[in-house]
């Protein structure tokens, strides 16, 4: 009996002493953790600093809220669809709606964001314009901005759907509440696809000068879709094109005098040039003819006429192939917005 109670205790003494040394170690290994400096373990990141007492990288993008979109979330825009009804959406889902139609998912996270800022400030503007009855603003991009549901979006991006909406999720919060600003008002945002070398003076195109719509460099090239294209058209077409649109232009002669020699501007676009003897701007030309932009040449072969371009847009503002050229270089939101609208500055519009 005694030698089966000593075996009895050895083994519970024994079990006690393993389980002592598993608490132990235990111990001796979170130990040094929970007591540095006596901070905790983990502290949320919208502290803005860290376990070991340093500050977290500024973002320029204020408190916590704005990275989980409550400013957008809280207010709503009344949109004029291409279909026909008006429907009511958060800031926050329209704009992914319009970031998802007005610039290639594919793109840098730094471009969309920069294209979200921007859009958020054109609808601001326009929401106190009475632009369109009844609602805020359209979804048709030749009046205002284009947009497409999520599932539309993410149905036309296939098995890319999850990455590119998660994207946008990203640049949209990140953004949140975010504009471009002028002398603290927000600006008329305005932003095309791709620049031939540098954006165009808001004077040039509508003949009014605005201080932030500058001529600026922008550094995307041949990697751009399309980026340079050509049309011809026949002498008999260019006549009736011109003719329908501007009755007094004089085109009985020759047709390789119709065009007389252009103005342009550093970009290499039309500024201006003749066309049967009377002057038209270079966005006039463009919109005659429907080249992707004002910045081409026009020649004569004794048969047709070629026009050869560069570039997409009326060049105003931000170009979204810029934008994305500058993303890749390491430039943020922030850089591209106030690069392309000059002396504008990103601030809280909400």
């Amino acid at each position: 009996m005694a030698r089966e109670n000593r075996r009895h205790l050895g083994g519970q003494g024994a079990g006690q002493i393993v389980s002592a040394a598993l608490l132990l170690a235990a111990v001796l290994f979170f130990l040094p953790a929970a007591l540095v400096r006596g901070e905790p373990v983990f502290r949320p990141p919208e502290t803005g600093e860290l376990p070991n007492g340093e500050s977290l990288p500024s973002t320029g993008l204020g408190s916590s809220a704005t990275q989980t979109g409550v400013r957008d979330r809280g207010k709503a825009v009344r949109l004029q669809t291409k279909e026909g009804p008006i429907v009511e959406l958060t800031m926050a889902d329209y704009l992914w709606g319009v970031v998802a139609a007005e610039m290639p998912a594919s793109f840098e996270e730094e471009a969309l964001a920069a294209q979200a800022c921007a859009a958020r400030t054109y609808t601001a503007v326009l929401q106190n314009s009475g632009k369109h009855p009844g609602a805020d603003i359209c979804g048709d991009s030749t009046c205002c901005q284009a947009y497409i549901q999520r599932s539309a979006a993410e149905a036309r991006w296939g098995l890319n759907a999850g990455e590119y909406g998660e994207k946008i999720d990203r640049a949209v919060a990140r953004t949140d509440g975010l504009g471009v600003l002028y002398e603290g008002k927000p600006i008329q945002a305005l932003f095309f696809s791709s620049a031939p070398g540098r954006t165009v003076d808001a004077v040039e195109v509508w003949g009014n000068p605005v201080a932030y719509l500058k001529s600026v460099d922008s550094p995307e090239g041949d990697e751009v879709p399309n980026y340079r294209t050509q049309i011809t058209l026949g002498a008999g077409e260019v006549k009736s094109l011109t003719l329908n649109a501007y009755p007094g232009v004089d085109l009985s002669g020759d047709p390789s005098g119709w065009f007389g020699e252009a103005s342009r501007n550093e970009g290499g676009g039309v500024i201006s040039m003749t066309l049967g003897g009377v002057t038209l701007t270079g966005g006039q030309v463009r919109s005659l003819f429907s080249l992707r932009s004002a910045c081409f040449t026009v020649s004569w072969d004794g048969a047709q006429f070629t026009f050869d371009v560069t570039g997409y847009g009326h060049g105003v503002g931000m170009s979204q192939y810029g934008a994305n050229a500058m993303a890749k270089g390491g430039s943020s939101f922030e850089d591209i917005l106030t690069w392309y609208y000059t002396g504008a500055q990103v601030g809280e519009l909400w």
